[in-house]
């Protein structure tokens, strides 16, 4: 069994053949099949390496989260939330070679929202309210069960902040989230990739209020 130490060198592979521009699936294969790696642990690299050029690619699209005032905000859900409520209830994340950190539970389709979910949206609206951008749009995959009941409490609390936003339920949020023409809070690859800018806004809640115990880097 591979410690995460034990998985540096692991990782190191992994990132030497990305950069030599093996496809993620043959790479990941090949390391996981080398080293005997299980199913979590070729997860954990997989949500956390990636070749020098993605991880450039991302990094020159990050915002940080102090220059959000006034821009126009959509915020990938399910994504930040699972993301803070991972941490807050002590799990690990994953800081990748792209500079986003990343939960690493693979909880979105099983979602159910706890009291945890209460304390991650005081936190992100603590965040809203003192950063103040033009507009805040929150997007939550339909599919995934009560996301509607979960976009209505949303902007209930839009409202008592009286911050300009919304929140909406619908089937295929990406649709919205990529090409918006603002900043993306989000740590998806798919749609970073295919924005203009992006915002790690988990990750700069959680360095805020000193939540970021438990971090796994390669």
């Amino acid at each position: 069994m591979h410690t995460n130490s034990s998985l540096q060198k692991v990782a190191e592979d992994f990132r030497y053949l990305l950069n030599r521009a093996y496809s993620r699936k043959a790479a990941l294969e090949l390391v996981g099949n080398r080293y005997q790696l299980t199913s979590d642990q070729r997860h954990l690299l997989h949500r956390g390496v990636f070749s020098d050029e993605d991880s450039n690619w991302r990094k020159a699209k990050i915002v940080p989260f102090t220059q959000i005032r006034n821009k126009d905000l959509a915020i990938d859900g399910y994504n930040v939330i699972i993301t803070i409520e991972s941490a807050l209830s002590g799990r690990p994340l994953i800081l990748g070679d792209d500079g986003f950190i990343r939960d690493i539970s693979g909880l979105s389709g099983d979602f159910k929202k706890s009291k945890t979910t209460d304390e991650a949206l005081q936190l992100i609206f603590n965040t809203l309210r003192k950063t103040t951008p033009r507009n805040t749009l929150f997007l939550f995959d339909a599919p995934i069960s009560k996301s509607g009941a979960l976009a209505h409490e949303v902007r209930h609390w839009i409202k008592q902040e009286a911050l300009p936003g919304d929140a909406q339920a619908i089937k295929v949020p990406e649709k919205i989230l990529v090409g918006f023409p603002g900043v993306v809070a989000t740590s998806d690859t798919a749609i970073i990739d295919r924005s203009e800018k992006a915002v790690d806004l988990a990750a700069a809640i959680l360095r805020q209020n000193r939540k970021l115990t438990s971090l796994i880097r390669f």
